[in-house]
This record gives C-alpha cells, structure tokens and sequence, in this order.
C-alpha cells in the first residue's frame, strides 16, 4: 500500500507537471464506490475550467489546490492507487512486469485531467489510476479542516510533536506499539513498511505494549520515525536509494536469492546474518528481527507466527497487500478509527 513517501511522490510529479497549468476537460469513469460523496460528473463540472496552484499531502492523502470558490480534489490512494502522466511511468508502489503497458488511456483509469499547455511546455494529461477500488476520490472546500484529513493524528513531516508530547500519546495506549503507528488517527501516513522499519532500527518488537516502552525506546522510536520518512522522501520514495541497512530492502526476498543468483542479506550491527520472521500484530503481516527486536513486555498477541525466511519458500510476497486489503474498512478512509485524538504541531 502507497504510504507516506509514495503518497508524498504522487503529490510531487502533480506539483511539477500541473501547477500553473488549467484543467480544460476531465474524463471519468463511473465508480460508485471510489468517488465519494458525488458522482463522478459531479466531479468533472467542480473541476473543469479552473488552474491548478499547488498539491499537498497530509498523512496518506493527497489533495490539489484550485482557483476559485470551488471545492478542490483529496484523494487516497487504497492498495494499489496510482498517478500517471501521459507517457511516462506510474507511480508504482511496487512494480509487477504484468502490469506494464503502454495503453492510454491507461487501465483501471478512474480520471483524467486534460491540462492546458504552460509557456513553452506542450498540454498534458495526468490519469488516476486504482486496479482494485480502494481508493477514494473526494472534494472537500476546506481540505486541512475537513474529514477525512481532520480526523487525522500528526504527520511525521509535516505537524511531529515534541518527543515529551509523543512519549505521553504512546504510555497511554495499551495496544502493541506495531498497531498504534498503523493507526491513522495516532500517526498519519505510517503504513506496513514504514511501521515494521521503525520498530526494527528502534529494536522495539512489534507485540510490545506501548504502556510498557521505556524512556529509551520511545526516543528511538520517535527519532526513527523522523530519520525514516524524511530519508525516504528526500530520495523521492525510491526504494533502490535505501541504506541496504534497512529492512526494506531485505523484506520482499523472504530469503530467495537475487535475480543474478546471489542473495543480500541484511547484516546485523553484530555482523551476523539477520532471520527475518513474519507474525501479524494490528492485523497487519510484520518483518521481525528477533534477534534485535525484543518483547520486552512479554505479552504476545494472538497471531500465528510465520516462519523465518530461511523456510518461507512457498510464501506468497504479495500476502502483505492480502492482509491489508481484508482488514480495509471500503466504505471510508483506511485505518481512522473515529474518536478524539491529540495533534502534535511541532514546526
């Protein structure tokens, strides 16, 4: 699923493509589970005719910003939403050979912006792209102070509170600390990935309780998730530009070797190779490194452990994506949980 730093790409290549630029027509498909709160004509008519001046991100969403009185576009990618322009690469989340194609418009298109020609650069087409319809497409006047963005927690980027304010959101949850950061409404934008890399450059398990973590953890915890997105923003969300001391980078082999017949292992500070296992906690699959990732709580939730990677041969490495999918909640934003919540506002 796109998280913060692919959310935030997404938000870019709109900024880079589009701004300045008029939206002459919108082509749209019906769908009447991705378009929310109106139809997709609807959407067309409150687009059409109006300059594009800016697109921002909050969390896991994106929004573009329009002249005008109007209502302006907020969208949520789900599992497998995407942008792309007109000729070049979508903005994969991760990239399968069978879903490259050069058609256009492209497949599972759910819009179109048809953007005027700016100065010396030529009319451009952005498409919205959503294979499985777990994506919402909304308007909003106000986007920041309306739902779904308002009921969001803070953004490691751009609201981070200070780490006394963070210790005191953590210590009064008892929940393991893995399913907290994946609640939206605690800490936006913190998906699957960036969740179990948190936890493991902070060796946190991901089964603790939150109410048990020490003063130590919880500042490994909250510079981890700072250092994280920020790093994987600054490259652009390009998982090839990640430390190969990250887990990212180990996560999706599950022990097969590389293309070329070797393996990359992740090497542990202690030189030894490192065993990646998978258990589901928050009712997420999660990459644990036991040897460094304690449950220092000692309590585990009910989760049937995996094996590690040395003997997962016939996992499938698409059951992350599987997990999430069957814990989304289709008929509105993915992971907020609808209760009253502090935001951090750290500059």
């Amino acid at each position: 699923m796109p998280e913060l730093p692919e959310v935030e790409r997404a938000a870019k290549l709109i900024r880079d493509v589009a701004q300045g630029r008029t939206i002459e027509q919108v082509e749209t498909k019906e769908d009447t589970i991705v378009y929310s709160g109106m139809t997709h004509e609807e959407f067309a008519t409150e687009l059409t005719g109006r300059k594009v001046t800016d697109c921002q991100r909050y969390g896991k969403l994106f929004y573009i910003t329009l002249n005008g009185n109007g209502k302006c576009p907020v969208l949520h990618f789900g599992m497998t939403g995407m942008i792309q322009v007109q000729g070049q690469e979508p903005t994969w989340y991760r990239s399968q050979p069978r879903d490259k194609s050069d058609a256009w418009p492209p497949n599972h298109m759910k819009f179109i912006l048809h953007l005027s020609a700016l100065d010396d650069s030529p009319a451009v087409q952005i498409a919205f792209r959503d294979p499985r319809r777990l994506a919402r497409i909304r308007l909003c006047q106000d986007p920041l102070k309306e739902p779904p963005i308002s009921e969001l927690g803070f953004d490691p980027i751009l609201s981070m509170p200070e780490l006394e304010d963070f210790k005191h959101l953590v210590l009064k949850r008892g929940c393991p600390i893995k399913a907290l950061l994946l609640d939206q409404s605690f800490s936006a934008g913190v998906g699957n990935w960036v969740a179990d890399e948190i936890l493991f450059q902070a060796q946190v398990h991901p089964e603790q309780k939150a109410n048990s973590l020490d003063d130590d953890q919880l500042a490994q915890i909250y510079q981890k998730m700072i250092d994280i997105c920020t790093k994987a923003v600054e490259v652009n969300a390009d998982s090839s530009q990640f430390p190969n001391s990250w887990l990212f980078r180990h996560r999706w082999e599950k022990g097969r070797k590389g293309k070329k017949g070797t393996k990359n292992p992740l090497i542990l500070p202690s030189g030894e190779e490192a065993k990646i296992k998978w258990l589901t906690v928050g009712g997420r699959t999660s990459a644990v490194v036991e040897q460094v990732q304690i449950n220092a709580s000692g309590a585990t939730t009910k989760s049937k452990k995996r094996r590690s990677t040395k003997a997962t041969k016939g996992y499938d490495s698409d059951d992350e994506d599987k997990d999430a999918e069957q814990s989304t909640n289709s008929s509105d934003e993915e992971e907020i949980r609808p209760r009253k919540r502090a935001r951090g506002s750290r500059k």
